[in-house]
């Protein structure tokens, strides 16, 4: 039996910008910092979904503790 493995999608930066409301810089500075993982591709990075996903869950998670 061979269990499918869901596919792995990749934002670009302007993507993960949008969706975090911050600019690209910003974006670009998380990568260079370790904060977000990335993949380059050329002179491009490709950030995982699911990086960007955990990363914005640990900020409701910390946004609901701060508020508590």
């Amino acid at each position: 039996m061979s269990e499918s493995v869901p596919p792995l999608r990749f934002l670009t930066v302007q993507e993960v910008a949008d969706l975090m409301r911050v600019s690209a810089m910003t974006v670009y500075r998380m990568v260079h910092a370790g904060d977000l993982p990335a993949i380059r591709f050329g002179r491009s990075y490709r950030i995982p979904e699911n990086a960007v996903s955990h990363l914005l869950e640990q900020v409701e998670t910390w946004s609901v503790e701060q508020a508590g």
